[in-house]
């Protein structure tokens, strides 16, 4: 069974940085696309950005184009999401996310589609 746990999340002022990491169990390469995904108050989750291990292919959202940069580490099986110019709006619980099936990029920030989680890791952005 794989695990994912996440760490790295804290709080930080408007323009800061933090660097989330996500230890995998497993081996990043045995698995498809691994995503990062984050849910604020009383909304629904939202896929962020996710890497697919085989290419190297990476995945953001608008919103954090240019400020969050996702990484593989395959020596040591983590995810890392590298996170500047925070902003309050990104403030949200930060989930590390795998799956092991082959899967469209365009459904990468489908969550049904991940079969893994993390527990996840509060990021809080604020003055």
């Amino acid at each position: 069974q794989l695990q994912l746990v996440e760490s790295g999340g804290g709080l930080v002022q408007p323009g800061g940085s933090l660097r989330l990491s996500c230890a995998v169990s497993g081996f990043i390469r045995d698995y498809y696309v691994l995503c990062w995904f984050r849910q604020a108050p009383g909304t629904a989750r939202e896929g962020v950005s996710c890497i697919e291990p085989s290419t190297g292919d990476t995945l953001y959202i608008d919103p954090v184009k240019g400020r969050f940069r996702i990484t593989a580490d395959n020596v040591k099986n983590t995810i890392d999401l590298q996170m500047i110019n925070l902003k309050p709006e990104d403030t949200a619980v930060y989930y590390c996310a795998a799956t092991d099936k082959p899967m469209q990029y365009w459904d990468f920030f489908q969550e049904n589609k991940y079969d893994y989680w993390g527990q996840g890791t509060q990021v809080t952005v604020s003055s």
